[in-house]
């Protein structure tokens, strides 16, 4: 088997075995141009010692000189350079105490995690690949190097890469690999909530994100979210919806484009339904207030996981307002441009359909048709360029002050009270027509 290494990976190979050192392109990148696939980056393994790498090339950073990584910077590119090596023992569920260098590259490959990255590759001695990493990839397999416990037990992180590496190949997990990762899963705990929202991230952006039903059932996603567990275990008792809580949010993720925020918010959306449920006399149920609920829940989930602050407010914002829906007139859909904020849009609309998408067929027509005409009643007004916020007013604080209209708090609520009239009337946005309309409707003293 021949791979095309690019240009910068095959000198840095080449000059490397010129200086009497083994070297490989090895991991990711050889298990994605087997498949076809793009490699994000490309990992080299030597025989050659940290501090050789260093002398060999003039530009090196030292990113992880512990563990036998150093960085090599060739070009406008940079490509980290990993001394063959023996990891001592996992302490810490994640990382080794202490490495050994080695000489021999089948050690280095067998600690590595699923077979499918234990592949390593150059031009003189093509593919390298003793723990069957190719027929894994013909098996569509997710599968670990040696015994799935022990490659769990050193590093907890690995069990939710392989879920993570399911859900972007479109692969399966093999069953030793998925029980073993069931057995170990209350590791994940030790895990930091950095490395774990990489991976939940990483997963739900790919091209299979209903691949957190397998987070849910190894018995992973509850150490980290134990809310989705309550979703999962919460029906939907009425005529709108044919799945329980979290399998309608894992459907929604299904219908939406693979956007971090749109995924988080859809992953998230109904995450308060488990507490705001009831149920009426006819035994059928009502989440009643379960958006605003759920942003508050989401924030605070969001939090716990490291998230950035950005992607909170994006999230719990688009969260708190996925189940309104205004009358379908101008002045309706203008009132609520303003109070959702049009950061919101158009967002909004692909987090309603994908909503409406996950339910029941019951009235599901009519709800598209009703997203359609909101968005175009939205674009017609963004393109008649109307106000629709205290900035766009023709009229400011000063403007009112000089009419008499009072000070601080008076002026603020004067201003509210013209843009909620232009919400209605935007045609008056006129700096005489809102002057006169002081005048004659607020009276000033």
């Amino acid at each position: 088997m021949k791979i095309q290494l690019p240009g910068n990976a095959k000198l840095l190979i080449d000059t490397l075995t010129r200086a009497g050192y083994e070297a490989y392109a090895v991991g990711g990148c050889v298990r994605d141009s087997i498949l076809g696939r793009t490699p994000g980056d490309w990992d080299i393994t030597t025989s050659a010692s940290p501090q050789q790498v260093k002398e060999i090339f003039p530009r090196t950073v030292d990113t992880g000189i512990q563990h036998g990584t150093v960085t090599v910077l060739e070009g406008t590119e940079a490509f980290e350079v990993t001394t063959y090596r023996i990891d001592g023992e996992y302490e810490d569920g994640r990382h080794p105490k202490e490495v050994a260098f080695t000489s021999d590259l089948m050690e280095d490959l067998k600690r590595r995690d699923f077979t499918i990255n234990a592949m390593a590759y150059n031009e003189s001695e093509g593919l390298i690949d003793a723990f069957g990493g190719i027929a894994d990839l013909k098996k569509r397999m997710i599968r670990c190097v040696g015994n799935p416990t022990d490659r769990f037990t050193e590093d907890a992180l690995r069990m939710m890469r392989a879920v993570r590496f399911a859900a972007q190949l479109g692969f399966s997990i093999e069953e030793e690999t998925k029980a073993a990762a069931a057995e170990l899963a209350p590791n994940l705990a030790r895990i930091s909530a950095e490395r774990i929202q990489v991976e939940l991230v990483k997963l739900l952006v790919s091209d299979h994100p209903e691949e957190i039903r397998t987070l849910y059932e190894i018995g992973l996603i509850k150490t980290f979210l134990p809310e989705f567990d309550e979703m999962m275990q919460t029906p939907q008792n009425n005529r709108y919806h044919c799945y329980n809580v979290g399998e309608h949010s894992i459907v929604a993720l299904q219908n939406i484009a693979p956007d971090k925020v749109l995924r988080l918010t859809m992953l998230l959306h109904d995450v308060a339904k488990p507490v705001c449920k009831s149920m009426d006399q006819n035994g059928i149920y009502h989440f009643y207030r379960h958006p605003a609920k759920g942003a508050g829940m989401a924030k605070e989930i969001l939090r716990r996981l490291k998230f950035d602050n950005q992607t909170i407010n994006r999230v719990t914002a688009l969260i708190a307002c996925h189940d309104q829906m205004p009358s379908l007139r101008e002045a309706s859909v203008r009132h609520a441009m303003h109070k959702i904020g049009l950061a919101q849009y158009p967002a909004l609309f692909e987090v309603k359909r994908s909503d409406v998408m996950a339910k029941s067929e019951y009235g599901r027509k009519d709800r598209l048709e009703a997203i359609c005409a909101y968005e175009r009643i939205y674009q017609d007004i963004l393109k008649k360029n109307q106000c629709l916020s205290l900035k766009d007013l023709a009229v400011n604080g000063n403007d009112v002050k000089q009419l008499g209209m009072g000070q601080g708090k008076q002026v603020g609520a004067v201003l509210d009270r013209l843009l909620d009239h232009v919400l209605d009337h935007p045609e008056d946005n006129t700096r005489e027509k809102l002057l006169n309309f002081i005048k004659t409707e607020l009276k000033p003293e």
